[in-house]
């Protein structure tokens, strides 16, 4: 599969995920959607991902200087750990966040 089919996969599997009540689940699935499109914008731009992780994909993000103040937020957001009830401390769509970094990122993608 190409970059673009595994990006509107995982966000599938994270609004099937949201639909059945697994939110915790559609994070996981918004925050790999978020780290193949950050892998992509990596090569494009002749960079090397230093690790398959999709959380630490947006932490080697989280570097770029160049990045707007929104995209810095849905990273901070995306890289945000849960409480002990397993819930965002913030009130945050990580869903909708990654589609708004994926689009940030790569202006070529658009989800299906």
């Amino acid at each position: 599969m190409d970059w673009k089919a595994d990006i509107a996969q995982e966000l599938d599997r994270a609004a099937q995920a949201r639909a059945r009540g697994n939110e915790g689940q559609a994070r996981v699935c918004a925050r790999r959607a978020a780290g193949i499109a950050i892998r992509e914008y990596l090569t494009r731009r002749g960079m090397q991902a230093r690790t398959a992780s999709a959380y630490d994909l947006l932490n080697q993000l989280k570097e770029e200087t160049n990045l707007s103040a929104d995209l810095k937020l849905v990273i901070d957001h995306l890289t945000l750990r849960v409480t002990e009830e397993f819930k965002l401390p913030v009130d945050a769509d990580l869903i909708a966040e990654a589609h708004f970094l994926c689009k940030e990122l790569l202006p070529d993608w658009e989800n299906k």
